[in-house]
Parts: structure tokens; C-alpha cells; sequence
């Protein structure tokens, strides 16, 4: 009798092993970069924990900085969804809209997302402001704003101006909590500015 498996199975196509191999790139970068920090973090170093070459580096993120953009694309993807529980599980759109700021602020203490996201990725890849994940969450706080005006929550305000700076606000405690030599010590300070900050958009009646 044959002891041949009857189903058979097919070797992964090239798509499914270069995707793959990204995947445990990604990984080991992630880990590497949060523990070690991203210029300690040599690209041998990394290509050997996820046992793999430099080529396969070369060929899914074309250098080591772009390993950081993708790192950072999947942490901001993660941030968006937790930033989101906040706001949906708010009694109301505008406490939903300090609670996800708040809770961008307090990620802050988060090892990795401080190192990777707050300290390093900034410095090698420039104005955070700009970066894809930060835009789509513009977007996101411009369409609140815009309901919380046109329910009268907020003061007629010009709401893309409101959301860069609402969103700048959150960022720039986040990145002074990051860098604060008692990350933990900042936090509450930053916290209580922030909601007053915010709060300033409210009107008359609602501030009362």
C-alpha cells in the first residue's frame, strides 16, 4: 500500500514566498529596532534573524531605511485601529475626540512606540506630520470636527485648521513625553494641556 499523501501539495509560488520573506523581515526588524534601536541595528543583524540575505533586503524594501518606513507603516496601521476603540467607545464624538488623543499621548510610554515611532523615526525619516499613517488620521479628526460643527459642539471654526492643529498638539506632547529623561513624570502634564488646549473649541454653552 502506498504511504504517498494523497493530497498533494503544492510548492509556494514566487508572490507567496517573497511575501513571506517580507513578513519575517519585518518582524525581526520591529524587534530589532525597538530593542536595539535603529542605528545599532545592523541590516546583517537583521537578515540573519529572519535567515535571510541582504538581497532578499534589498529586494523587498530597497535599504534599510526603507525597512523603517514599512516597520512604522504596520505599527501606524495598529495605532489607527486602537485610536479608533477609543473614539467608538466614547459616550459622544467629542469626548471620543480627546480620548484619541489622549491615547495617542499615553502610547508615548509604550517602549516600542516610543523608540521606533517617537525617537528614531523621526529622526531618519523626517516630520512624523507628514508621513502617510499622519494624514489619514487628519482625515479622520477633520470629518469629527466637521460633525461636532455643524451640531454646534464646537465654535465655527475652520475645521482643517482645527484638526492640523488638534492632531499637532497630540503628536508634539507625544513627542515631548518620548523624549522627557521620566517619560512617565511629563505625562499627566501633557495630558491635562492637551484637554485644555482642545477644550478651547467648545462653545460658550458647552464649556459652561
Amino acid at each position: 500500500m502506498s504511504t504517498e499523501d494523497p493530497i498533494r501539495r503544492c510548492p509556494p509560488t514566487r508572490a507567496q514566498t517573497s511575501l513571506a520573506n517580507r513578513e519575517r523581515l519585518l518582524a525581526a526588524a520591529r524587534s530589532a529596532f525597538a530593542k536595539r534601536g535603529y542605528a545599532a541595528a545592523s541590516m546583517d543583524e537583521l537578515t540573519a534573524a529572519a535567515g535571510l540575505t541582504r538581497g532578499a533586503l534589498y529586494h523587498g524594501f530597497g535599504d534599510k531605511k526603507g525597512l523603517l518606513a514599512a516597520v512604522i507603516e504596520r505599527i501606524d496601521s495598529e495605532t489607527a485601529a486602537k485610536l479608533a476603540h477609543a473614539r467608538e467607545n466614547a459616550p459622544d464624538a467629542w469626548t471620543g475626540l480627546v480620548a484619541e488623543g489622549v491615547a495617542y499621548i499615553r502610547m508615548a510610554l509604550d517602549p516600542e512606540f516610543q523608540r521606533i515611532m517617537l525617537l528614531d523615526g523621526p529622526a531618519v525619516l523626517g516630520d512624523p506630520s507628514q508621513w502617510p499613517g499622519e494624514q489619514a488620521c487628519l482625515e479622520v479628526t477633520i470629518r469629527t470636527l466637521t460633525g461636532l460643527r455643524e451640531a454646534d459642539v464646537i465654535r465655527p471654526v475652520d475645521v482643517e485648521a482645527a484638526a492640523r492643529l488638534v492632531n499637532g498638539a497630540a503628536l508634539t506632547a507625544a513627542l515631548w513625553v518620548a523624549a522627557a529623561d521620566r517619560p512617565a513624570a511629563v505625562l499627566d502634564r501633557a495630558i491635562d494641556a492637551f484637554t485644555m488646549l482642545v477644550e478651547g473649541l467648545l462653545t460658550r454653552e458647552r464649556r459652561a
